[in-house]
């Protein structure tokens, strides 16, 4: 497929993206020279890898426009082709002895075999799976991980990450997790203002977020007397930093460690569309693991 045609099925994010790419190769940087001189094994797996690039909305690209997963979520930029979390892993010196990428779109999966002619010195190193990002890692984090430690970046597209997977990674105790939480995109507008949720959207709910609990901590009843002396009641949706926090209480119930202020990854409305969070498998390792990762989300809010 030509260049320009890869461009035009893949084409995703925005000034947001840079922000969370930087995040993920300064994080990576940081993590293989801490752990350049430790005995185990380092992977790195990266689900929804998508082509190994990420493609930028030129202003004016109507074929772009139209292709776009989630046109709100797309900042024009003056570059239309950069590196996507792939790519700038296998960029990462020193490197890991072990890089998975995870894709269930074949042909983006045969654009990710293509980096390994680019990165010759690390083929034997690179495997691509192409398949559900949920079965595969959970059949990942069911190997034996005791001489192993990894980082692992799940960027979904929408709300395909189930709360099973995020389990399945922290009983690793070995892997270090970027995640991004759709809060604005995805959550929020599932979230109706009436609390009358779809059965459908429910379960996408209760399979994001783990537990059918979540309802009662989004809406709340509230009685409110009127001028003639009885009551009405009224539904109240929770706000969008209650919904974060609800989810990051999550992740600290099943990992060693969590960074306490996630990333907010905004359109250029200022509208929150994802949380950027981080987790920490291994409780050896998650002092230095949380400190690297604070200091890098201070600058994304």
């Amino acid at each position: 497929m030509a260049q320009d045609e890869q461009q035009k099925k893949h084409q995703f994010g925005g000034e947001w993206t840079t922000v969370k790419l930087k995040v993920l190769s300064d994080y990576l940087q940081s993590y293989t020279n801490a752990l350049k001189k430790a005995p185990f094994h380092k992977l790195y797996i990266d689900a929804f890898a998508g082509t190994g690039y990420r493609d930028i909305r030129r202003e004016g690209d109507d074929v772009a426009s139209q292709s776009i997963l989630f046109p709100d979520m797309v900042e024009p930029e003056p570059q239309s082709f950069l590196a996507g979390s792939a790519r700038l892993a296998l960029q990462v010196e020193p490197g890991f002895d072990q890089y998975i990428f995870i894709e269930r779109n074949p042909e983006w999966c045969i654009h990710l075999e293509s980096l390994k002619s680019e990165f010759p010195g690390l083929t034997n190193k690179v495997s691509i799976l192409q398949g559900d990002a949920n079965t595969k890692i959970q059949e990942l984090c069911a190997r034996d991980w005791r001489h192993n430690r990894a980082v692992l970046f799940l960027d979904p597209y929408g709300m395909q990450v189930e709360w099973k997977t995020i389990e399945a990674i922290a009983h690793t105790k070995a892997i270090d997790l970027w995640l991004l939480f759709p809060l604005g995109i995805g959550v929020n507008r599932l979230l109706t203002k009436s609390g009358e949720i779809p059965k459908s959207w429910r379960r996408r709910l209760s399979l994001l977020l783990g537990s059918e609990g979540w309802y009662d901590e989004f809406y709340k009843v509230e009685s409110m007397p009127t001028l003639f002396g009885d009551d009405k009641e009224r539904v109240v949706k929770a706000t969008m930093e209650t919904i974060g926090r609800y989810f990051t209480n999550r992740l600290k119930d099943i990992f060693a460690g969590v960074a306490k202020e996630p990333g907010v990854l905004r359109n250029s409305a200022n509208n929150p569309l994802y949380l950027l969070c981080f987790a920490v498998g291994n409780e050896r390792g998650k002092d230095i693991a949380l400190r690297i990762a604070q200091h890098l989300l201070r600058e994304v809010r």
